[in-house]
């Protein structure tokens, strides 16, 4: 289990919370010894300070939804719980934000972030007989009234389907993630452009984000996987749902086939 895993579980035990959509995160954040303020930030989603007697949670006020500004609100308290001694400010992007980020601080404010607002056996008990759809991560969302984004990272790690993750920057691909034992090999595009044919390309070359109803766009395996001599993509089904933060210019691409 993570140290991010751990210290949220061991803040629920202490705390006494079944389920965190039932607490308020300013109460938790002030019973742990913070303070927790709201106001613009320039170029920043979250900020930490810790002072000699005085710990300040910053939440950029101008975040418009709730699950985002929940789960920025909880991956500061991951640094607070966890790093209160390696840094005395720290700032938080949706750079930082994201759940494969590399260097070892984030990823553990992002998994602590995760599993506080999602713990793992409500998460999979949601998930249970449930069909993968774009509804489905809008519905988990809501129920943990967490980012969707979030939700696309836990369910990548707990979920009943197999999904494949792509983040693009600047129209530039920057990791992507498949499931252990996945069938299908992945083309290496990394620092490369998304795909011509991929909906995340629509949304860089032509600005175009698809409204809730038509979100899920079907695509051809070869627009993201390889394509052995022998296959026809006639034969596959599959299909990619697009997150995009325009003012990042960000695009989270979700992969995956139906039978």
């Amino acid at each position: 289990m993570s140290k991010g895993k751990r210290a949220a579980q061991r803040l629920m035990l202490e705390c006494g919370i079944d389920d965190p959509t039932e607490f308020p995160l300013d109460l938790i954040v002030h019973g742990r010894g913070a303070t927790l303020v709201e106001k613009p930030l320039k170029n920043s989603e979250g900020r930490i300070v810790f002072g000699k007697s005085k710990v300040i949670i910053t939440v950029n006020s101008d975040i418009i939804y709730l699950g985002k500004k929940r789960f920025v609100i909880a991956h500061e308290l991951g640094h607070f719980e966890m790093h209160r001694n390696l840094v005395p400010l720290h700032h938080d992007t949706d750079a930082t934000l994201e759940y494969f980020k590399n260097g070892h601080q984030e990823t553990e404010a992002n998994e602590f972030a995760s599993e506080l607002l999602m713990p793992e056996k409500m998460f999979k008990k949601e998930c249970e007989n449930k069909k993968f759809n774009p509804d489905l991560l809008r519905y988990l969302a809501d129920r943990f009234q967490t980012s969707i984004t979030s939700v696309v990272y836990k369910y990548f790690e707990l979920g009943d389907y197999p999904i494949c993750l792509f983040y693009s920057y600047n129209n530039k691909v920057q990791y992507w993630k498949r499931p252990e034992g996945y069938p299908h090999f992945i083309n290496d595009r990394t620092k490369l452009a998304p795909p011509e044919d991929s909906v995340a390309a629509e949304f860089f070359d032509e600005q175009k984000i698809y409204k809730k109803e038509r979100s899920k766009q079907q695509i051809w395996k070869s627009t993201w996987f390889e394509m052995k001599h022998w296959e026809n993509d006639n034969d596959y089904n599959f299909f990619e749902y697009c997150i995009v933060t325009p003012s990042y210019n960000t695009v989270l691409s979700i992969v995956w086939e139906e039978a």
